[in-house]
């Protein structure tokens, strides 16, 4: 089995404003939408945690220990 390559946070994006277009679309099934749906949520937590890590990534520790921003 290949591994699969990690998406970009543009990557997912542009998925995201594919899928948003199909669920727009008047000729998309009942049943298409929800599995468009399922696959837009399933991207958005993967783009919320890429986000998060690179929230954490930007934390510095100062001299005192403290986190600032970076």
């Amino acid at each position: 089995m290949a591994e699969q390559k990690e998406q970009t946070l543009e990557e997912i994006f542009k998925e995201m404003e594919g899928l948003l277009e199909a669920l727009e679309s008047r000729e998309i099934s009942l049943e298409d939408s929800f599995e468009k749906y399922k696959e837009g949520m399933e991207l958005l937590k993967a783009a919320g945690e890429k986000i998060d890590t690179v929230e954490k990534a930007m934390l510095v520790l100062n001299d005192q220990g403290e986190a600032d921003e970076f």
